[in-house]
C-alpha cells in the first residue's frame, strides 16, 4: 500500500500564480486574463473542519466534473477552457448568481433545507412547490423540482427561496430565473438518463451558475460529483423503498462518522484518524467515478509527489 502521504493533494501553494484563494476543498487562482485555475485538493471537510485528505478525491471530482461537462455541453454553457492537470480544470472566470440550484427528483435528504424532513414536519408547501399528501420517505416526486437555496456568508446557513422570493429580493431577474431554471431541469434529466443506464439514480444534486462578461448565464463549479449529488443504487431501490428503508449509495461518510463517534467535533481534538479508513474512502470515490463514467480510473503514476506533478503541469502559467 502506497503511503497516504505520498499520493494526496492536501495543501497547495504555489507563489508563482497569482491571486490566491482557499476555499475548503477547492483552491483558486485568478490570471489576469480573465482565467480562473480550480485546483481540487484531496481535503474532506465536516463539522466546518477540514478532517483529512482522501488520496485520488481531488482527481475523482473534477474528471467526474469533467465527464458530465462534455455530456451536457449540448445543452448549457459552462465555464471549462481547459485540464492541464488530473486535479485541475482552468475555467473563464464568471460572476457567480447569488441562488443555488437544488434539483430533487425523489423526497428525501436529511438537512434543514431537504424536503424530506420538512415534509414529515407537515410542510406541503416549500420553495413555491406544494407536494401532493400522501408520499414515503424516498419516493419518486410526481415530476423533479427546483429548490433553490440563498448563498449564506461565512458562518450562517443556507435558506430557502421561492421563486417569488428570488424576484421580490432583486436576486435574479426574472429572465435569469427563467433560463437557469430550464437549464437546471434539462441538465438534471440528462444526468438521470446517463444515470440509469449505469445502474444508477440520479436523486437530487446542485448547479451553480455565473455571468461571464457578456452577462450570459454559464454552468460553473462541479456538476454530478459524488460530493454535489446524491445517488443511489437501482437495483437497490425497489426493496428498501418497500421495506422503509434508505436506498444503497456510495457510502462515503466513514471519516464523518467515525469522529463524530469519539468526540464532540466541535468542541474537542479530532483524533487521528486511521490511514485504514483514508484509503477505505478513497475506494468508495473511485467506485462511484468508475460507476459514474463508465471508465476506468487511471491513478496518477508512482514516483512523483502529487504537488511536485502540479507545479510541473501549472508552469506554463506562471
Amino acid at each position: 500500500m502506497t503511503a497516504a502521504a505520498d499520493v494526496v493533494l492536501r495543501d497547495i501553494d504555489i507563489p508563482e500564480l497569482p491571486n490566491h484563494y482557499r476555499g475548503k476543498v477547492r483552491d483558486n487562482y485568478d490570471l489576469p486574463d480573465g482565467r480562473r485555475i480550480i485546483i481540487a485538493s484531496d481535503r474532506i471537510s465536516a463539522f466546518d473542519l477540514i478532517l483529512a485528505a482522501i488520496p485520488y478525491k481531488g482527481q475523482v471530482l473534477t474528471q467526474t466534473a469533467r465527464f458530465w461537462f462534455e455530456k451536457t455541453a449540448d445543452i448549457c454553457p459552462n465555464h471549462v477552457l481547459s485540464y492541464p492537470d488530473p486535479n485541475v480544470v482552468v475555467g473563464q472566470r464568471l460572476d457567480i448568481l447569488p441562488v443555488e440550484i437544488v434539483v430533487r427528483g425523489y423526497l428525501a435528504g436529511t438537512t434543514g433545507t431537504s424536503i424530506l424532513p420538512m415534509y414529515k414536519k407537515g410542510q406541503r408547501t416549500m420553495y413555491g412547490v406544494t407536494l401532493p399528501e400522501g408520499l414515503r420517505d424516498n419516493q419518486v416526486l410526481p415530476q423533479p423540482i427546483i429548490t433553490p437555496t440563498s448563498k449564506a456568508l461565512d458562518g450562517a446557513h443556507d435558506a430557502p427561496l421561492s421563486p417569488a422570493e428570488i424576484l421580490q429580493q432583486g436576486l435574479l431577474t426574472q429572465a435569469q430565473w427563467d433560463e437557469v431554471s430550464a437549464y437546471a431541469l434539462a441538465l438534471f434529466a440528462r444526468g438521470q438518463k446517463l444515470a440509469a443506464e449505469r445502474g444508477l439514480i440520479l436523486v437530487d444534486t446542485k448547479y451553480e451558475f455565473g455571468l461571464d462578461p457578456d452577462g450570459k448565464i454559464v454552468l460553473a463549479d462541479e456538476i454530478h460529483t459524488p460530493d454535489s449529488s446524491r445517488y443511489w443504487f437501482a437495483s437497490s431501490y425497489p426493496d428498501s423503498f418497500a421495506r422503509g428503508a434508505r436506498p444503497d449509495s456510495f457510502d462515503k461518510d466513514f471519516v464523518r462518522a467515525w469522529v463524530a463517534e469519539r468526540c464532540d467535533p466541535y468542541k474537542d481534538p479530532i483524533p487521528e484518524i486511521p490511514e485504514q479508513m483514508l484509503w477505505d474512502t478513497s475506494a468508495v470515490y473511485v467506485k462511484a467515478f468508475e460507476m459514474i463514467t463508465g471508465q476506468t480510473f487511471e491513478a496518477p503514476a508512482a514516483g512523483e509527489p502529487v504537488i511536485a506533478r502540479l507545479r510541473r503541469n501549472l508552469s506554463q502559467f506562471f
